[in-house]
């Protein structure tokens, strides 16, 4: 590793620091609004493995999500999205 690239290092270091501790605010902030999967689930009235089947995804997976291990993206969460607003249209549409 270069000299400088260390310095930036150590400085980014001591940045975080500062923003953990509350002694500066950091230069960006991102909002993360999480699809809370277990609420949809229980709107649809279905257990984590017929809703992980309805999906087409592994209960594990599911179970993932809704413990917050990890979230979904692509297609599975503009799906859950659609489940949020319209649960009946979800289960219509994927004739549950």
């Amino acid at each position: 590793m270069k000299n400088h690239d260390f310095k930036d290092l150590l400085a980014s270091i001591d940045q975080a620091r500062k923003i953990h501790s509350g002694r500066t605010k950091p230069g960006r902030i991102h909002l993360f609004h999480p699809v809370i999967v277990s609420r949809i689930r229980k709107k649809l009235h279905v257990s984590q493995a017929n809703f992980a089947h309805m999906i087409g995804v592994s209960v594990d997976t599911l179970q993932n999500w809704e413990q917050g291990r990890r979230r979904p993206e692509g297609p599975a969460l503009a799906l859950l999205k659609v489940a949020e607003s319209d649960p009946e249209a979800v289960i219509k549409a994927l004739h549950a």
